[in-house]
């Protein structure tokens, strides 16, 4: 029972030449079945990818070319049905997007890498304000904290560095 079922599912159509065949073979592969989202007709088994293949054989044996039969079905189903969406505005996102998005990104990383080099060799351009700048009493302050020599005996009370309240915060 299980083998009867499976056999069920292989198309069989019969075609008047070894180029038909081989045309209906491409175009199945190549045309999206509707339902299934991401699956050509070929791998689809889905109800409306069966009529679709029959739709193809049936225009394959009218003699229409691929061109022919990919307009018809883009036509009736739109440009979902094919894997390759043809360049209009409706579809400039699917086509140019992804480049641009990948430039964007090789741009980016490029600039931060040159970024990072140019603080790490110094050169980082950035300038500080006078606001910023420390005043000369606070130099002073700072030299003499660098100066002090640290203190080696460990009975020493830790809080005796920090010289002002406003430090110990």
């Amino acid at each position: 029972m299980l083998s009867i079922n499976a056999y069920a599912a292989i198309d069989v159509y019969d075609f008047d030449s070894v180029q038909q065949e081989a045309q209906y073979r491409g175009l199945i592969e190549e045309l999206r079945c509707p339902k299934c989202q991401n699956q050509n007709l070929a791998g689809s088994d889905a109800p409306i990818a069966q009529d679709l293949k029959q739709k193809t054989y049936d225009l394959i044996k009218d003699g229409r070319s691929d061109g022919e039969i990919r307009a018809y079905m883009q036509e009736r189903y739109g440009d979902f049905i094919t894997y390759k969406p043809p360049v209009r505005p409706s579809t400039w996102i699917l086509w140019f997007f992804p480049p641009l998005l990948l430039i964007t990104l090789i741009v980016g990383w490029f600039w931060q890498s040159r970024r990072h080099q140019r603080v790490a060799r110094g050169q980082s351009g950035v300038t500080v304000d006078s606001a910023t700048a420390l005043t000369t009493v606070e130099k002073a302050e700072l030299d003499r904290l660098l100066s002090r020599p640290s203190s080696t005996s460990s009975n020493d009370n830790h809080d005796n560095d920090i010289t002002s309240l406003e430090d110990k915060k």
